[in-house]
């Protein structure tokens, strides 16, 4: 059934087994170019809740930072 589809439209590269190698290696970067960008986002979240909380655990202190 589903070599059928793959042939009709247009993707019989898909049914031999280097098409599906294939398919399978550019899942696997997409897949660890997305982690990267994950573990990066994560950094970037940590990072401003820390700057954030600072900022206000001083501005309950009674420092002015003019930010806010």
């Amino acid at each position: 059934m589903l070599s059928a589809v793959a042939l009709q439209s247009g993707l019989e590269i898909l049914t031999q087994p280097v098409g599906i190698l294939g398919v399978l290696v550019l899942l696997a970067a997409i897949i660890l170019i997305g982690r990267f960008l994950l573990s990066m986002a994560w950094r970037l979240v940590v990072i401003g809740i820390i700057v954030v909380g600072t900022i206000y655990v001083l501005g309950l202190l009674g420092f002015t930072l003019g930010v806010f």
